[in-house]
């Protein structure tokens, strides 16, 4: 592995860990864990947060990679996306089993 792709993964792992630490993301995870396809709307709806903060909190987890998105029609559907989360499981959990 080159020196400037092992960069890229620490950032790669930054980014994930800095959306994982707050709370309402992680709520944000679960609710699309439990129901993948939402809207904004839909992931709103039960949340004490005002729709630009869950649209806010959305666009970090998108950055991380954790959360992927479709758009059917005029309404841009979310999905969990597990990938990054398994790897931090296998690079800090795994080893220490």
């Amino acid at each position: 592995m080159k020196r400037n792709q092992t960069v890229s993964l620490a950032d790669d792992g930054n980014l994930v860990f800095k959306a994982l630490a707050d709370k309402s993301r992680r709520e944000l995870l679960d609710r699309l864990h439990l129901q993948g396809g939402q809207s904004l709307t839909g992931l709103c709806e039960g949340l004490d947060m005002t729709r630009p903060a869950v649209a806010k909190h959305l666009r970090i987890l998108e950055e991380a990679n954790l959360v992927t998105f479709e758009w059917k029609g005029r309404e841009k559907l979310h999905y969990l996306n597990p990938v990054p989360i398994n790897g931090i499981a296998e690079r800090w959990i795994g080893k220490f089993e």
